[in-house]
């Protein structure tokens, strides 16, 4: 499977976004879509898989939930829009990721091979080794946030359990 992730959109789901992620089989997208009408045009370019952010309105927040759990191609996966503590986006401990409470929850009582969150801007992607799963945040493809961090898309493979190609674009705010 040929996974497209992508985050906090903010109600911009731009043409360079769409060009990478043309061959995707499916996107997955950590929230903050900024209104339905882009989850809408994302859902109509692909299969969608998504949470709502903080950012979202109830139009978005009655169509996706606030958190996913599911399996795909033999790993399970966790996906919520908050993942790390407030202060902690930038100056993390690899080897000690700091997770807002519910995203501490769902971990422990799901134990994904990936876990997937958004909301910060900053695009990270690492091994927790505590976990045992790979972090995934895909930074934001929007408009908004830092004019130092550029916007930001992944995509990556999942086949008989192992992930593979990762691939990561930066865009120009």
């Amino acid at each position: 499977m040929f996974i497209g992730l992508i985050s906090d959109t903010h109600k911009v789901f731009a043409d360079d976004v769409r060009e990478f992620l043309k061959d995707v089989d499916v996107i997955w997208h950590a929230g903050d879509f900024g209104d339905l009408a882009t989850a809408q045009a994302i859902r109509a370019f692909k299969p969608l898989i998504g949470v709502f952010g903080n950012c979202d309105g109830q139009d978005v927040r009655k169509e996706f939930p606030v958190f996913q759990h599911f399996d795909c191609e033999g790993i399970k996966v966790v996906m919520t829009h908050i993942g790390l503590r407030r202060g902690t986006y930038w100056a993390y401990n690899p080897h000690k990721l700091l997770y807002e409470a519910s995203a501490e929850s769902l971990i422990q009582r799901y134990s994904p091979g990936i876990f997937v969150c958004g909301h910060t801007h900053i695009p990270q992607v690492l091994q927790d080794r505590a976990h045992h799963m790979l972090f995934m945040n895909p930074g934001a493809c929007g408009y908004e946030g830092s004019r130092d961090v550029p916007r930001m898309a992944l995509r990556f493979h999942i086949d008989s359990g192992t992930v593979s190609g990762l691939e990561k674009i930066e865009l120009r705010r």
